[in-house]
């Protein structure tokens, strides 16, 4: 079958892992990269031997990309997904999908009209042992999910944030831990406990005077399931990272996850040091099963490169989606919830109030 043309949107740290992850797919020609620096498009593309560009409309023409990947910066995914769109061609955007709920709507807007697939990344959906508490969930295992936790401490420091311009300012990111560390946990959180009906939260900068946005946030959810869900998410916790996900079922049993372990990882700067972990296990007649999950899970980690490994999956779905004419794994209006998890958030500190869903512009 003959694989399908795509190009890169974006030059920077995650642009190399998608980079990465895509010479190595018999499904995909990677055939273009772009930045709005010319001499960065230059360079990276001289480094993986594509054609480079500093217009999108320009290689979507002369390259004859049939789909992108976008990983510019956030509040600048809605520009090039829309034009790419318009021309007919699939997107897929790193996460978040947008840092505002108008951006995400004009993408989301413009990939129905021409009937385009639009995906987001969102990686971690694809680790075996989130895989495996899916299935359980989904299987009934633990009775109805009734509460669901998210927990990340990490840190980022001064070096970090002065590494891209871009980095800790409002304009130029969207926002802080909840906007650029957060999103693929709160994406699990929505995956696996369901519709949202309502949000509570606050945000603070708690030990990083350098920069405009939040580094802690904490919120309180209502599924309109009947369920509770909790949010704690912090970069000002050094000096590494523990980051988790736990749903507890009604039948008192639990499931959960440590996503991301040991040293902080960052895109394009350090490799994810330990692999994801279930971390509790507690179904009837299947406690023993943890230490075999974790002894498989440790042994795959060993054998392949996690930091590519998962995009190159979730890259593979989204080109099977194209092909297949069904909606990829993350669609753009998961996407979406995402973007309106973290905007309740802000506006329920800066209104006093719980932000009820679905959150409008």
């Amino acid at each position: 079958m003959r694989p399908i043309r795509i190009g890169l949107v974006g030059c920077g740290k995650v642009g190399g892992i998608h980079a990465a992850a895509l010479r190595g797919m018999p499904e995909v020609e990677f055939v273009a990269a772009c930045d709005a620096s010319a001499a960065r498009a230059e360079a990276f593309a001289g480094r993986y031997g594509v054609r480079p560009y500093s217009d999108v409309e320009t290689m979507i023409r002369q390259a004859g990309v049939e789909a992108i990947i976008v990983g510019t910066p956030h509040p600048l995914h809605a520009e090039p997904t829309v034009q790419a769109a318009e021309a007919g061609v699939h997107v897929l955007v790193e996460k978040p999908l947008a840092a505002t709920l108008a951006d995400c709507d004009a993408m989301i807007a413009a990939a129905r009209k021409s009937g385009v697939t639009l995906g987001v990344v969102s990686q971690r959906r694809f680790y075996e042992p989130v895989q495996r508490m899916k299935a359980a969930i989904d299987a009934g295992k633990i009775g109805r999910p009734v509460l669901g936790t998210f927990t990340m401490l990490s840190w980022r420091d001064e070096a970090y944030y002065r590494s891209d311009p871009w980095r800790g300012k409002w304009a130029t990111e969207g926002g802080g831990c909840l906007v650029n560390q957060s999103p693929h946990q709160l994406d699990l959180l929505q995956w696996m406990m369901g519709p949202i009906e309502e949000i509570t939260g606050y945000w603070t900068n708690a030990n990083h005077p350098t920069i405009e946005v939040e580094d802690t946030a904490v919120a309180t959810i209502r599924f309109k399931s009947g369920g509770l869900g909790s949010i704690v998410s912090s970069v000002s916790q050094k000096p590494g990272i523990h980051t988790t996900v736990h749903i507890h079922g009604s039948n008192g049993a639990s499931v959960g996850v440590e996503t991301d372990r040991g040293a902080t990882f960052i895109a394009g700067v350090s490799a994810i040091a330990e692999p994801p972990l279930n971390d509790w296990w507690t179904i009837p007649g299947e406690e023993h099963l943890l230490a075999a999950f974790q002894a498989e899970d440790r042994a795959r980690f060993a054998a392949i490169d996690p930091t590519t490994h998962y995009h190159a999956l979730q890259i593979q779905d989204f080109v099977s989606a194209i092909r297949e004419g069904r909606r990829p794994a993350v669609t753009g209006e998961e996407g979406r919830v995402v973007v309106e998890m973290f905007t309740a958030i802000y506006a329920s500190q800066r209104e006093g109030r719980a932000v009820r869903f679905p959150v409008t512009r």
